[in-house]
């Protein structure tokens, strides 16, 4: 198993417990942004820098994700793309997506971006908390188990 980050808009915290559950457990992690980020030396993680452009980092993922590899991303749609490739999908917020539930959180966006697009005023997520962070990393801690 691997750790793909979709790290252009992964929170800093999350950043650090990933590094951190990759160096002590020795899982190779390669975070995809498409600016240089700062990371740890270690052997286990690598930063892969792409070009800027819409999605870029997201086709780097898909192409390179195998099977139960997992992804830790926000972004619904390359979840999907990565859970058909049998991997496993994890938001830096700790929810899980699967097979199962990805279609209904798919509609669910795509119905709120018709809203939005339409003149409805729909509201965002609540900033990213200390308890956001602490579900993370369980639900990572899950995963690694």
């Amino acid at each position: 198993m691997q750790i793909w980050i979709d790290a252009d808009a992964c929170p800093n915290p999350i950043k650090t417990i990933i590094c951190r559950v990759a160096i002590r457990r020795q899982i190779f992690t390669i975070f995809v942004a498409n600016q240089w980020l700062t990371l740890p030396k270690s052997a286990y993680i690598k930063m892969q820098q792409v070009a800027k452009g819409y999605d870029i980092a997201d086709l780097v993922i898909v192409e390179h994700v195998q099977p139960n590899d997992l992804v830790i991303t926000a972004d619904i749609p390359l979840a999907a793309e990565v859970l058909n490739k049998q991997a496993k999908v994890l938001t830096p917020r700790g929810q899980n997506y699967t097979l199962d539930t990805i279609k209904e959180i798919l509609t669910m966006r795509d119905f709120m971006e018709t809203m939005r697009a339409s003149g409805i005023q729909t509201g965002g997520q609540a900033p990213f908390s200390s308890k956001d962070r602490e579900n993370f990393a369980n639900q990572l801690n899950k995963f690694i188990s």
